[in-house]
């Protein structure tokens, strides 16, 4: 292929059964503000202790509004709700559908902590703002990024590297800001992965050409996971460039956080994707090379 020879290559196998192949994952279908507090004090005019009233007593998470309560004024959060069968879990009471307003009314002036302050976490957020800052907070656990393993491991962010080389020891890491990615064996039936690591500019980011079976048709969808924060994406761009048989493909953008997952750029179609007729038009033997580029972006 052109312009191929003076860059790293790494071959990646795919296969639709058995384990996977080197170098390769096999898959089957499948912001708040904070504010200190310290004891004693108060925050915003509210005492720090003033969130443990809101605490569910089945799972010990916050009830936030719209608060209901059993006729003896027992609150429970609205996930729990529903599992008791209208039946309160401390007097057995019939929930009922009382909305205990001053509590509501209460819990708007209240700071809570992040679900994940025990990560390390130091926000205290209005109720308002706890569902975007969770889904956001950079001390949320990290899932296994490697797509089609079932792995269910979950950890910090600096703890994804040392699992990927314990457990997923058939992804090869590549050297340098500028690779060639070869899938191998792309013409393997059903849905395939190929995964690799390249690692540049004090960063490791995972390469990921995931082959999907749907209605008979198959496509292809490329894409580049920064093992990272979302933050830590908006300081990188990637390119990937399909070339060969005097045509060209480019796809730029900038790499997704493994916080967010392929399955979610595929979704929103953020990633570069073909169907089986231009693979072909850019493969040889069966084997597809995506030269990919990893550069650094001025963050204003």
């Amino acid at each position: 292929m052109d312009n191929m020879n003076n860059l790293p290559l790494m071959s990646v196998g795919g296969t639709s059964s058995g384990s996977p192949a080197s170098g390769a994952i096999m898959k089957h279908r499948r912001s708040g503000t904070a504010a200190p507090v310290t004891n004693g004090t108060v925050v915003d005019g509210n005492p720090p202790d003033l969130a443990s009233l809101f605490e569910c007593p089945i799972c010990y998470d916050y009830v936030l509004p719209p608060i209901f309560q059993c006729a003896a004024g027992h609150l429970v959060c609205s996930a729990c709700r529903p599992k008791l069968n209208n039946c309160c879990a401390q007097c057995r009471g019939p929930l009922g559908n009382i909305r205990n307003l001053a509590m509501e009314k209460v819990a708007g002036t209240v700071h809570f902590p992040c679900r994940y302050a025990q990560n390390g976490c130091g926000a205290l957020l209005l109720h308002t703002e706890k569902a975007d800052h969770e889904d956001a907070c950079d001390c949320r656990p990290y899932f296994c990024p490697c797509p089609g393993t079932n792995c269910k491991w979950q950890g910090s962010l600096e703890q994804v590297m040392p699992h990927l080389l314990v457990n997923h020891k058939s992804i090869t890491t590549l050297q340098g800001e500028d690779i060639v990615f070869l899938a191998t064996d792309i013409n393997l039936p059903g849905a395939v992965d190929w995964v690799m690591m390249q690692s540049c500019f004090g960063h490791h980011f995972m390469l990921v050409l995931e082959k999907q079976e749907k209605n008979g048709e198959e496509k292809f969808f490329a894409i580049v996971q920064l093992i990272g924060s979302r933050k830590q994406t908006l300081q990188f761009a990637y390119r990937l460039e399909l070339n060969g048989n005097r045509r060209r493909l480019i796809w730029e953008a900038t790499p997704i956080s493994i916080h967010d997952g392929v399955s979610s750029a595929i979704l929103n179609s953020d990633c570069l994707f073909f169907d089986t007729s231009t693979a072909k038009l850019f493969s040889e033997n069966g084997n597809l090379g995506i030269n990919v580029t990893i550069s650094m972006v001025c963050v204003k």
